[in-house]
């Protein structure tokens, strides 16, 4: 046995610092770098780097960031400067009951010696702030008004939040903030307001209680201010007349006008206001909250008189000019949708009988139709002694006409005498013929059965949301009608993802009514910059406005009700299909099905809608042929999109859905969201999916049952691919007797704890939407309207 050698480990082994010789020839240098090239990098060449450590380099960027941030704080408080130059809008709104709005505005006049000017017709104060050089304008909101302190909180720079220490918020607090927490918040100022100045003990515990409660609403908030403490109090002024008021993304281009003065003459309105946001073009459509969207005739300049330095009127007043005139070739138009064209349809050419036995399409012999609405009163006989209900069974001549054609000769033949009855007339009831011809729906009063059986349906509700997320889209076959009557709209896949599906294929008549548009991204930055390029009258400009076809009732202004002018884009006031990711509010617990009506709030808009819900694909692409799954429910913790018929919406605007209850002040917020797309090629499908058991197996061979209960729906359905839930595909191979069994085919062996399925699709569409009014009608009582039950 020879003995190894022993070796110390390398990692032990001594290296010696190598000899550095700056007289090393060219070949001994290539040869330690082994092909190794040097590249210093550009950061840290010694130029940059000594340049950018420069003291004075240093300083002057600094010097710019700040003269940068200077000049954005100017430009923006601009037209706020001066006691004649335009008011900050400050939105006051109580979150409880016991606290007052103008309480709080007359508190926030006394800490700089102010004084209120009060407009009582339009619900206004304005505040002349000699101390900050500036002016604010209030706008003190009820309590329990949850429209107008949207509309309130659109056009204001502050919103004042009046907190109570003694009373908690209600749920109709906590709504109104997650609401206006979704549409989006100006600048927010908190304050506690009460009768009487409370606990010094108290205060700070109270006020610590508040914030926290602001601050899950409003993180920017810092502080809460106590309306009885003067120096908190003025804190507060001074916050709302030197502050930047922050922007809301959905506001930008776009232009406001709160209404000072409203008068109404022969259809046109007149408003009086301060333009802000952008400038304002007279050529556009301005919208109006719960009475639409009107045009302009022309804008006049509206100069408040000028003061002097005692305080009394000036001597000269400036007179009114006009800043713009509404010219018909550039004014856009007040058409909203497209005029349908029958006559464009595909269509078939009469037969030879149908011409040769009709003249101009109607039968000589033949009485026309009388117009809706004209029809005559028909007076039915009946038998003496005969009720009301009893006379409905009976069958008029004019219907048996068919029936006693072959029986008449018959009769004749067999001298049949029958004793005649004395015959009394029967009026039929007005109310009767007023609703069947107006199609309008009066108030029944629903007996205690009734009641019952329409308060089970709607506590089913719950049981079929549950159902469906435990057997999604699964349908039993009806016994009573063939599979192939049932479904016939329905039609099969053979990859839901990557089938093609034409979007142009068998569209309903309102599709005949929208707008599509090539490539909606390009018009959208065509429309931005014609605004910017267009000239129009600048924010900060007092003026009048004048709209033309207004009706007087839009002339009405409420106090404590702000009455709003807002501005469109072009082309906002046409109508095309319109997606929103949505997701559901995870305080609401009822029941959103699809179809159900709801009020969307978008922009200025308030539109009453039946939306539809499908799958939001992750990133909210297309997929490979733009067909997105029809979902029956909106559920918590997804992401869905709601898809509608509504006017053009610019840029992703928040949205809310709301479900109106029994107090019209007080709706449930269902879900929030942003704008997505106007698509109207996105394809939404229903999906059914029918289900069988398999009675015998044989390898992957199976008898299936209960999926169809005839032989002819089996033969009509052959075509389309089976499935099972542990993941096998197959088809039908043949039927099998005449109850519906039929033989399956598999790519591999199945269970007899299978079940196999069968998926239809269809393509689904939402219902035309409309402008909702606040004084609109009520609901009913579980919240759906007649007709507005969803399909199978």
């Amino acid at each position: 046995m020879t003995e190894s050698a022993h070796h110390h480990r390398t990692t032990l082994k001594q290296k010696n610092k190598a000899f550095k010789s700056k007289h090393a020839t060219k070949s001994s240098l290539k040869e330690v770098a082994k092909g190794r090239t040097q590249r210093q990098s550009p950061k840290a060449r010694a130029s940059a780097n000594a340049a950018a450590q420069l003291r004075t380099n240093r300083r002057n960027n600094a010097k710019q960031v700040q003269l940068k941030k200077r000049q954005s704080l100017v430009s923006a408080t601009r037209i706020f400067s001066g006691v004649d130059g335009a008011p900050r809008i400050v939105a006051i709104v109580p979150l409880t009951e016991d606290v007052s709005a103008r309480d709080v505005s007359s508190r926030l006049a006394q800490s700089i010696d102010g004084t209120l000017e009060d407009n009582p017709a339009a619900g206004l104060q304005r505040l002349r702030a000699d101390r900050f050089k500036t002016s604010a304008q209030f706008i003190p909101l009820p309590y329990k008004q949850i429209y107008t302190a949207l509309d309130a909180c659109k056009t204001a720079d502050y919103v004042v939040f009046v907190l109570s220490p003694n009373v908690e918020v209600e749920q109709w607090g906590d709504t109104l903030l997650r609401i206006l927490q979704a549409q989006g918040l100006p600048e927010v100022i908190t304050v506690v307001a009460s009768d009487e100045p409370m606990d010094p003990k108290e205060r700070t515990g109270i006020l610590k209680s508040l914030l926290s409660f602001i601050q899950y609403f409003v993180p920017s908030q810092s502080r809460v201010y106590d309306a009885h403490h003067g120096s908190d109090i003025l804190n507060a002024v001074r916050a709302i007349c030197e502050g930047k008021p922050s922007d809301v993304k959905w506001r930008e281009g776009r232009s406001w006008v709160l209404g000072e003065e409203v008068d109404w003459a022969d259809g046109v309105l007149s408003v009086t206001g301060v333009v802000r946001g952008a400038h304002l073009s007279v050529n556009r459509l301005v919208h109006l909250p719960n009475y639409g969207d009107f045009q302009i005739a022309k804008i006049m300049s509206t100069p408040l008189p000028r003061l002097s330095k005692s305080g009394a009127p000036a001597a000269m007043d400036v007179e009114p000019q006009i800043l713009a005139e509404s010219n018909e070739e550039d004014a856009d138009s007040l058409v909203s949708s497209n005029d349908p064209d029958d006559m464009a349809n595909e269509q078939t050419w009469p037969t030879e009988e149908e011409m040769k036995g009709t003249a101009n399409g109607h039968d000589p012999n033949e009485i026309p139709e009388a117009n809706i609405g004209t029809t005559p009163k028909r007076v039915r006989k009946i038998p003496k002694g005969m009720s009301e209900y009893q006379a409905a069974w009976i069958i008029d001549e004019s219907d048996e006409d068919g029936e006693d054609d072959g029986s008449g000769d018959a009769e004749e033949n067999g001298e049949v005498e029958i004793e005649e009855e004395e015959m009394v007339e029967l009026q039929p009831d007005d109310t009767e013929m007023e609703t069947e011809g107006r199609g309008s729906v009066a108030f029944q009063d629903l007996d205690a059965d009734e009641e019952e059986r329409q308060l089970k349906n709607w506590r089913n509700r719950k049981r079929e949301e549950e159902d469906d997320a435990a057997f999604p889209d699964e349908i039993d076959t009806p016994l009573d009608v063939s599979a192939r009557t049932r479904f016939q709209r329905y039609r099969g896949l053979r990859s839901f993802r990557t089938s093609p599906w034409d979007p142009y294929e068998n569209l309903p008549r309102d599709y005949a009514r929208i707008f599509q548009f090539e490539d909606f991204k390009r018009t959208e930055r065509a429309v931005k910059r014609r605004a910017e390029e267009e000239a129009g009258v600048e924010p900060g400009t007092r003026v009048t406005i004048y709209l033309k076809d207004v009706p007087k009732e839009a002339a009405q202004m409420i106090p404590g009700r702000p009455f709003v002018v807002f501005s469109l884009m072009q082309h906002e006031h046409k109508k095309t299909v319109l997606n929103f990711a949505v997701q559901r509010n995870t305080e609401y617990d009822g029941s959103v099905r699809s179809k159900d009506p709801l009020i969307l709030c978008i922009g200025p808009r308030r539109l009453r809608v039946n939306p539809i819900y499908s799958q939001h694909l992750h990133g909210g692409g297309k997929g490979a042929n733009n067909v997105h799954k029809f979902e029956r429910y909106l559920r918590h913790g997804v992401t869905d999109v709601a898809t509608i018929y509504g006017p053009v919406v610019y840029g992703k605007q928040p949205c809310t859905l709301l479900r109106e209850t029994e107090n019209p002040q007080a709706p449930e917020l269902v879900a929030t969201g942003s704008f997505l797309h106007p698509d109207t090629t996105r394809v939404v499908t229903k999906r059914l999916v029918l289900t069988g058991h398999p009675l015998k197996i044989h390898k992957k061979t199976a008898t299936i049952r209960y999926m169809f209960f005839s032989k002819d729906d089996v033969e009509y359905f052959k075509p389309i691919q089976l499935h099972t839930k542990h993941g096998r595909t197959g088809h039908i191979k043949e039927s099998l007797g005449t109850h519906g069994y039929y033989k399956a085919h598999f790519d591999g062996p199945i269970s007899q704890m299978d079940t196999v399925c069968m998926s239809l699709y269809k393509r689904v569409y939402p219902k035309w939407s409309e402008l909702w009014k606040e004084d609109g009608s009520a609901p009913s009582a579980n919240g759906i309207r007649d007709g507005d039950a969803m399909e199978e």
